[in-house]
């Protein structure tokens, strides 16, 4: 299997070839996207090279980034959106040094997100805080799945990456029937194409298991999905606006988060 140190060249051709793709089709939001990923797949890489911690720090950065923009995207309070980000930072480096006690540590975490509301007395908003502060928790909590997946999280990142980019070109180009009234732009055609490329760069990585396969395949779709059910019920294009052609980091992960519990479910 490919680890960060042998992954170089792999990325690189990626990248060179994407970048031909992307300049070829002469669509903005394309180039934008490469430059995105241009800059953040190296920081990845050597994240996931410095071991265990580094892959804690990595996923303790994206989820408190990614906790900020859900608390913005919902409307939560203050204190939630503190205790929220908070969380969202503790529970990877805990996965990395003590993950006997993650268990007890994100249900202490659930507690807290709904006790805000409470102690604060909201009689008229206190249910909607709670709900949408455990969903936050529950939504980035796979993000534990960086540290304790180990080296395979690296094939799974460049699967779910590749297979995104796919899956908007084969929706654009071959169109068809809309994949889900949530996100009508995205079609069956684009879902299909971006599971193959997604397994066949989980085979040529040498991580093709079924159990990330089914991952791959299923949790990059629904991942999409999910955030665009948020999106859709807050009334906003996108989690933020200050990732160029992306939106916001919410926006570039939400395909990698449910990917990520289900690989942990699975294996």
């Amino acid at each position: 299997m490919i680890t960060p140190a042998t992954a170089v060249p792999y990325i690189a051709v990626a990248l060179v070839v994407g970048g031909v793709a992307v300049a070829l089709s002469r669509r903005r939001e394309y180039m934008l996207r490469w430059c995105a990923w241009a800059v953040a797949v190296p920081v990845v890489v050597a994240a996931l090279y410095a071991g265990p911690g580094g892959a804690a720090v990595l996923a303790a950065v994206a989820g408190v980034v990614c906790a900020v923009e859900y608390g913005g995207l919902v409307g939560l309070a203050v204190p939630d959106r503190v205790v929220l980000v908070a969380v969202a930072g503790a529970l990877p480096p805990v996965a990395w040094l003590a993950p006997p006690y993650l268990p007890r540590v994100l249900v202490a975490a659930v507690l807290v997100v709904v006790l805000v509301p409470l102690l604060g007395g909201d009689a008229a908003g206190g249910l909607r805080r709670a709900s949408l502060g455990v969903f936050g928790v529950v939504w980035l909590l796979p993000l534990v799945g960086v540290v304790l997946l180990g080296p395979v999280v690296l094939a799974v990142f460049v699967a779910v990456s590749v297979g995104d980019i796919a899956a908007s070109f084969a929706g654009r180009s071959l169109g068809g029937p809309s994949l889900s009234p949530l996100s009508p732009a995205k079609r069956w055609s684009g879902a299909l194409a971006g599971a193959a490329v997604g397994l066949g760069a989980l085979a040529l990585l040498g991580a093709f298991t079924i159990p990330l396969a089914i991952a791959v395949a299923a949790g990059a779709p629904l991942g999409d999905l999910l955030e665009s059910m948020v999106k859709r019920g807050a009334g906003v294009k996108d989690s933020a606006s200050w990732l160029a052609g992306a939106g916001g980091l919410l926006d570039r992960l939400d395909s990698l988060l449910l990917t990520l519990a289900l690989a942990l479910l699975l294996t």
